[in-house]
């Protein structure tokens, strides 16, 4: 599995796409958290916090990492390596887990640099060092637990095609739905808020963004991530077959 994992790192860095992901990354959450007017400028808020940032990350995620993930296994498909890759002497999970977390590295190198941010609103608070680290550390972990949940949607919809584009947009309406569906749902159906909302990832994101890391949220985002590889396997396997 190992091998594969430095395969996906080393692809991803010998092209542009590691390099712009993580660019991209950076500049759309800089722009909009201390440039831009709006909701999301931080110096705007008057509050020594990173809530803006933690409201508008997901929402760039479901956009970028899909863009990473897909390429995963419909790139093997279209070049027809992926039979090759499937006589290698390693399991189907080993190929999955392998490529599932060479995408989820990737994003984790996006993500370091924005821990800069907790030191700049550190020094902005009044007195210094005013900042809710119980929240910010609880809201990072939760990130985490969401990138994954996006990567392993984005590594079972790179199954579902051999054209890239094609399992971008799947993998984009599937973190959308399951990110913000179920919320919308709850609002759409009466008397049913808290049981549809808490199907969702935002409910259980929100959850842990307050500090607070309940064993429910984290076995949630687990069993998301479980079984989208779980469906990736299968498809493998049918392919396989």
């Amino acid at each position: 599995m190992k091998s594969i994992i430095l395969r996906e790192i080393k692809s991803f860095f010998g092209s542009p796409i590691g390099y712009l992901v993580i660019a991209i990354f950076l500049i759309s959450n800089g722009l909009f958290l201390w440039v831009f007017e709006g909701d999301y400028n931080i110096l705007n808020t008057g509050y020594a916090d990173l809530t803006p940032f933690f409201t508008l990350a997901p929402w760039i995620l479901i956009f970028l990492i899909p863009a990473v993930t897909m390429r995963s296994f419909s790139d093997e498909k279209k070049q027809g390596t992926l039979e090759l890759l499937l006589t290698k002497p390693l399991s189907i999970w080993q190929i999955v887990n392998g490529k599932f977390f060479g995408s989820f590295l990737l994003i984790i190198l996006a993500i370091i640099p924005t821990l800069i941010y907790v030191k700049v609103i550190s020094d902005l608070g009044s007195p210094e060092g005013n900042i809710d680290m119980g929240s910010t550390i609880g809201s990072y972990f939760g990130l985490l637990f969401l990138i994954g949940s996006y990567s392993a949607i984005g590594i079972f919809t790179s199954t579902l095609s051999e054209n890239q584009i094609v399992a971008f947009i799947i993998a984009v309406f599937l973190c959308f739905f399951f990110y913000f569906g179920f919320e919308g749902l709850s609002s759409l159906i009466p008397g049913s808020n808290t049981f549809i909302s808490a199907l969702g990832m935002q409910n259980h994101f929100k959850s842990m963004s307050r500090g607070v890391i309940d064993t429910r949220d984290i076995i949630y985002f687990l069993s998301i991530s479980v079984a989208f590889l779980s469906f990736t396997v299968y498809q493998l396997k049918s392919f396989k077959a």
